[in-house]
């Protein structure tokens, strides 16, 4: 697994790749120190999981992250950072980075950076625990707007409660075919990226 370290703060940079390297399933390849460098290392070294601070002196790693998920849907962006300000998650989910941990949890980075690499959606216990109050603050979403029929909505629903396609599919009466159709049209007229990303949209609005 190839990683790549983007961190203003050397000291962090290099304690970071001295973890990540004790790990013989991780290599490190190659550290930066702001949102620009980190989109120039990218295409450069095109890394499996890109370890990211938030707050950076220059561009920051929200911006770099957007640019670079803009260019390489797959990404898988790992954000750690001291920081867990509602507004950075938001949009830290709302780009598609595939997780959102606090530095001081260092227990949790190598299992972490681990999941992302999965494809998986990873989320420190800090961000958890602020998610309910981020999602009470949200207005109800018009979904009509945005061309999703009810049939939709009530799919949206069953995926945020957690059902797999083949639950909902029998649940609604569906073929499980059907449903993943409808899954992916509802991804595009919401422009989101995954069925995860759409959960917690649909929490977020409710």
């Amino acid at each position: 697994m190839r990683v790549l370290i983007v961190d203003d703060d050397n000291l962090v940079a290099m304690s970071l790749k001295t973890i990540l390297s004790s790990d013989s399933e991780i290599e490190v390849v190659g550290t930066g120190s702001d949102g620009a460098e980190a989109i120039k290392l990218y295409e450069e070294k095109d890394p499996d999981v890109l370890l990211m601070d938030i707050r950076m002196s220059g561009m920051s790693g929200l911006d770099a992250g957007a640019e670079i998920l803009g260019k390489h849907k797959d990404a898988r962006i790992l954000y750690l950072t001291t920081f867990n300000d509602d507004e950075y998650i938001i949009k830290a989910i709302s780009i598609g980075a595939k997780g959102y941990i606090i530095k001081q949890d260092f227990e949790s980075i190598i299992p972490a950076v681990k999941t992302v690499y999965k494809g998986q959606s990873v989320f420190g216990n800090a961000i958890t625990e602020k998610l309910p109050g981020i999602i009470n603050k949200k207005k109800t979403f018009d979904y009509e707007s945005f061309g999703i029929t009810p049939q939709e909505k009530e799919i949206i629903e069953e995926i945020a409660k957690g059902l797999s396609n083949k639950e909902i599919a029998d649940k609604l009466c569906l073929s499980e075919g059907t449903v993943r159709n409808y899954l992916s049209n509802i991804l595009r007229k919401l422009d989101l990226r995954d069925r995860t990303n759409l959960a917690i949209f649909y929490y977020q609005n409710r």
